[in-house]
């Protein structure tokens, strides 16, 4: 792909633009080489956007193991941060990760919060108060449901909250998990979950405008630090989370810091399900969370700071 990338930007109109900086995202891993043809021509600074560091999460998660595969992407990942001037990381928990990238030359780790534009005003095409969840306090889930989220633990929350006619759980999105979240959900009868279809990015505010808090899922295998899109979209929307987190992930910290949901390290579905009930009360009982929710997104993920950051960054790696 990259050298695919390479020969046509080559041969194309832009060989011969200039470029003040490079800015490119991880994933994919695979853009080294274009970056480093890029490079070259424009002799210009270069900064990495850096959102998951792979292949060490799929090792995590077992879902490769250090062999050749393992050390040939890792390489392919090396190289990639080699082009970069600076590398900006979504938390802190991963800066440490780079320390020794740092140290052969001039080049520089930074946090880079992710970030959200202003959300689109689409009619979505899910309306709970048509469905078997109307008139509930919502807990939803939209998003890829995959090995490295492990929804499945929100369904043993729902099973243990069957009982509670006032709570229904939301499900939407895919993911290579979906079918057997839904079958499960049937085989359990649970008549508090329902499950739909992907929806379009501008449909999600009119989503969870219908909903009351947002579930987090993350795999606790995972050694390295995430800040999940999903987390930003719930803050901007005003909804309190319930998440399900690796050890020692700086969400945690950005959720207890801000007074803006629940949050558990462990993979006991008990202890989850007791935290449901207590967000139940608290959201119940605190008007002001989904106000202090806007608050977090407002200060810490808006498109305009993490503009500025990147530009001040190439400027200083001129």
């Amino acid at each position: 792909m990259p050298f695919y990338m390479a020969f046509h930007f080559l041969t194309g109109p832009l060989r011969n633009d200039q470029f003040d900086g490079i800015i490119w995202y991880s994933p994919s891993i695979f853009h080294g080489p274009f970056v480093f043809v890029l490079r070259k021509l424009n002799r210009c600074p270069s900064y990495l956007i850096i959102r998951d560091i792979f292949p060490e999460w799929a090792v995590d998660l077992g879902l490769l193991r250090r062999g050749i595969a393992f050390w040939f992407l890792k390489a392919v990942a090396a190289f990639q941060y080699w082009n970069a001037n600076v590398i900006g990381v979504q938390s802190e928990g991963n800066v440490g990760y780079f320390r020794n990238w740092t140290r052969p030359r001039r080049r520089r780790i930074e946090v880079l919060p992710n970030w959200l534009a202003s959300p689109g005003q689409a009619p979505c095409s899910i309306k709970i108060c048509d469905s078997i969840l109307a008139n509930r306090t919502i807990f939803v889930y939209a998003g890829n449901m995959g090995v490295a989220q492990s929804v499945s633990i929100f369904l043993d929350v729902a099973e243990r909250l069957r009982d509670r006619v006032d709570v229904g759980f939301l499900f939407v999105g895919r993911g290579n998990e979906v079918l057997d979240l839904r079958s499960r959900a049937e085989n359990l009868k649970l008549r508090n979950v329902l499950f739909c279809d992907e929806i379009e990015p501008d449909e999600i505010p009119a989503l969870y405008a219908q909903c009351h808090v947002g579930l987090i899922a993350l795999d606790v295998r995972h050694r390295t630090h995430n800040i999940p899109g999903k987390f930003l979209t719930y803050m901007q929307c005003g909804l309190p989370v319930l998440a399900r987190v690796n050890p020692d992930n700086d969400l945690t910290r950005i959720v207890r810091a801000g007074n803006v949901g629940l949050v558990s390290e462990s993979d006991s579905a008990d202890l989850l399900f007791w935290l449901a009930c207590e967000l139940l009360t608290w959201i119940e009982a605190d008007p002001g969370i989904s106000a202090r929710c806007r608050a977090i997104f407002s200060e810490r993920f808006s498109v305009t700071q993490v503009a500025g950051v990147v530009i001040d960054a190439l400027n200083s790696a001129q």
